[in-house]
């Protein structure tokens, strides 16, 4: 308790200071005490560097940022091996279909499901488990090709949290390409809008 009036006697002496100064007393006529009032600013330069750290902080922290996209360059196409290939589709109602290796194929060998973004369940399992099965078959994970290819349907944000997975799953090889238009027929057959 004596701790805090102490803090606030020196508070209250930083804050304005007011001192009083007397003439001696003389005999005869009486003069006014002049009062000299000296005011500390110091606390209002503080609250001032604070305001102006915060706001340039503030401002800093809202800029906008732009994020690195590598695309592929234009020419040839060059073929994947259907066994290291795994394809992914966000679809409505933030679903994502995928399939492994080349779509007439793997609706042929049930090679294809509908996952979604979470945790658990979702599409980075799905992409683990590709991993491990390169890595058993020999040929290892860095060989994996992941092809997104966002669709009328699907968001920036859902591209986005593809491309997320790709840095959590550390997946070298990655494109962000167009779904064409017989990939859009042959999955209408299957009900899956797009």
């Amino acid at each position: 308790m004596e701790f805090i009036s102490r803090c606030i006697s020196y508070q209250n002496q930083l804050m304005a200071e007011i001192t009083t100064s007397s003439s001696e007393k003389k005999p005869g006529v009486h003069r006014l005490k002049k009062l000299s009032t000296r005011v500390d600013l110091t606390p209002m330069v503080d609250l001032g560097f604070l305001l102006i750290t915060f706001f340039v902080f503030t401002t800093r922290m809202g800029e906008p940022t732009a994020m690195e996209l590598k695309m592929p360059a234009k020419g040839d196409s060059s073929q994947i091996g259907n066994d290291v290939a795994l394809t992914i589709l966000p679809i409505d109602g933030n679903k994502i279909f995928y399939y492994h290796g080349e779509l007439t194929q793997a609706l042929k060998e049930n090679l294809y499901g509908i996952t979604n973004y979470s945790l658990g369940n979702g599409i980075g399992d799905i992409i683990r488990q590709k991993q491990d099965a390169l890595d058993r078959n020999g040929k290892g994970r860095a060989e994996m090709m992941l092809l997104i290819k966002p669709t009328d349907a699907s968001t920036f944000g859902n591209t986005i949290d593809l491309l997320d997975e790709v840095l959590i799953n550390a997946i070298p090889r990655h494109a962000i390409i167009d779904i064409s238009e017989d990939e859009k027929k042959l999955l209408a057959t299957k009900n899956i809008r797009l």
